[in-house]
Parts: structure tokens; sequence; C-alpha cells
């Protein structure tokens, strides 16, 4: 009797359909990218390492800042809801917005998906998501991996993962030393949860029956904040800012200024939404709220007074930031005072 030979395939790794989603990355790559931008080369897709030519950005004293990050759980909603073309806009969000908090121009983006078995259909619309959210933010999607690991990830889980790199004059980068007595603190509106605190999510949702509103609301994507928030760069009009992830406001927040400073939030002039007064009823404290979600502020940034007027006109009525509070020379870091308004 002949024995059946072992092989790569029978231990649940499918080479074949994996050079096939490296076909289709290479397609689409050539698709989006204008045939007179010369800084990437979609022909590269697939090589051992990806090629990004800065040769021919004007720019004095440059500096690369780079950033990673992923979604977390979301990811989770997002299989269970089969849900799957805007976690890839979280993914570079997540990164993008990172970016940008040191001043820097988004150049490129890389991602990372493992799976526990590669299905094309799947992947194609996560890919989707990230192409759309490169697009938003003006960044090339260069390259990446895609790791098929049967045993590792059940059959239907994945995860993934993003890398970006973006430019800066050292002359622009925002430093926190910038920061001075009686500055203001904007909050740049978020339009929703974004991608932190879904495991405290995914706990409530075990016990509540899940309606296609609630559903298409968990799963909204981070809003991306480049384009407003380089323009105010340009224009050298903010002297420090924080994205508004894990940790929430408090955490956040308080890395944007200098140790001898200390910020003072008026919590009753937070703009919350729905979902986060939803959120409150399911007996959360005010402090666990604002440690752990964005509570309706996706992005701060820290600014002379007499540049609000002109900040202002940068943003739609949707995302127009608004003062909650301001830098002094008190001993405690962070004072919050009043309530949120739920």
């Amino acid at each position: 009797m002949k024995k059946i030979q072992n092989s790569y395939k029978k231990s649940g790794v499918n080479i074949s359909i994996a050079n096939k989603f490296v076909d289709h990355i290479a397609k689409i790559s050539k698709k989006n990218v204008k045939k007179t931008d010369k800084s990437f080369n979609p022909d590269n897709i697939g090589a051992f390492g990806s090629v990004f030519d800065i040769s021919k950005i004007k720019m004095k004293d440059p500096v690369i800042v780079s950033c990673t990050d992923g979604v977390g759980t979301k990811i989770d909603l997002a299989n269970k809801f089969r849900k799957f073309d805007t976690i890839g806009i979280d993914l570079v969000a997540m990164c993008v917005n990172d970016l940008i908090v040191q001043g820097a121009k988004p150049l490129f983006f890389l991602d990372y998906i493992a799976v526990g078995k590669l299905n094309l259909s799947k992947t194609k619309k996560i890919l989707q998501g990230i192409l759309k959210g490169c697009e938003i933010s003006n960044c090339k999607l260069i390259g990446g991996e895609t790791a098929e690991m049967p045993g590792v990830y059940s059959k239907d889980k994945f995860d993934i993962a993003g890398f970006s790199v973006g430019i800066v004059s050292k002359r622009k980068i925002l430093n926190k030393k910038n920061v001075k007595n009686n500055n203001l603190i904007l909050a740049i509106p978020s339009n929703g949860i974004h991608s932190n605190g879904y495991s405290l999510i995914r706990s409530i949702l075990k016990k509540i029956k899940i309606s296609k509103k609630l559903k298409k609301e968990l799963l909204k994507p981070t809003k991306i904040y480049t384009r407003e928030i380089l323009k105010l760069i340009n224009k050298n009009l903010i002297n420090s800012a924080a994205h508004i992830t894990g940790g929430g406001l408090i955490e956040n927040i308080t890395r944007s200024i200098p140790s001898n400073l200390s910020i003072n939030i008026d919590l009753s002039k937070i703009k919350t939404k729905r979902i986060f007064k939803w959120l409150k009823s399911k007996n959360i404290s005010d402090l666990e709220m604002l440690r752990t979600f964005n509570c309706g502020v996706g992005f701060c940034i820290i600014v002379n007074k007499k540049n609000i007027k002109k900040i202002k006109k940068y943003f739609t009525k949707d995302y127009m930031p608004y003062e909650i509070g301001y830098v002094s020379k008190n001993i405690k870091k962070l004072n919050l005072y009043n309530s949120i308004i739920w």
C-alpha cells in the first residue's frame, strides 16, 4: 500500500491561494498609483522588501517618523458580524493618526494579516478597507505580509497589524516643549468608539440582543484626521497634539505637555455621543469611561488662544474643534472638574 505523502497543504497552509492574493494586491496597487507618481513602483509588490523613493520630496532637514498598531478585539466583532470591508480603515487610522501627532505627513503603509485559514473573499475585503484608509490619508500601501497559521488561529479567526512611515521637517515636529502656560486645549470630535475599549464592549454584548443599528455603530471605522491636522501644522497653528486611543482622554492628553505644566479639563464641556451614553447606562463609572473610551473626543490639539479662529476654518461642522480646557502651572498634572453630561 502506497503511503500518502505529507505536504504543506495537508497541514493547513495553501501556498497557491496565498500567491493568488499577492497577485490581487499587485493588481490593485497598480490601479491606485498615478502614472506620474515615481515614489513607489507597484511592480515591487511581492518582493522581499518594499522600496519608496523619498529623493523627490522637497523638504529641509527631513525626519522619518514610524508608527505601528492594530485594532484590538474590534476584529472579533468584524468576524461575528461578517463585515470585513471597514476594519482596514481602522488599521490605517490607528497608525496615521499617531504619525500626525508628531507633525509627520504619512508616506507609506504596510500591513500584516494573520489567519487560521486563508479565505480570498475575506482577505480581499480587509485589503479593500486598508486601501480606502490609505486613500483618505494620502499614503501608499507598498507591501505587507499574509500568514496562514493553522492551529495558532482557529479556522475563522484572524489578526491584523499596520506599520506606517511619515516625514516631517525638523522645524515642524510637534513637541510638547512648545506648550506654554495658558495654552488652550481643543477637542476634535470622534465619529464614534473608534478602535478602543472593545474587550469591555464585548463583555456587555454577551448579555443583550444586538440590533442592526448597534452592529453598524460598533463597526463604524475610526476617523482619520490627517487632512485637517496637516494643514494646521503647515500653518504653524498647533503647539502639541494627542490621539485619543487606549487609555482614553485621561491617559493620552497628559503625554502631550511638559512635566512642569498641568492640564485642566472641564468635563461638562465634552460633547459626548449617543453610543457613549448607551455604554454609560451599562453600569460603567465616569472614571472608567474616561480611561477606556474617547467619549466623543477623537483628537486633541493644544494651541495659542489667538489661533482659534484660523484653526476652525479648516474643519467641517461635524468635526469642528471646541475648547475643553487649558494648560496651567498647577502642581497636579491633571485636573478634572465638573461632570460629563451624559
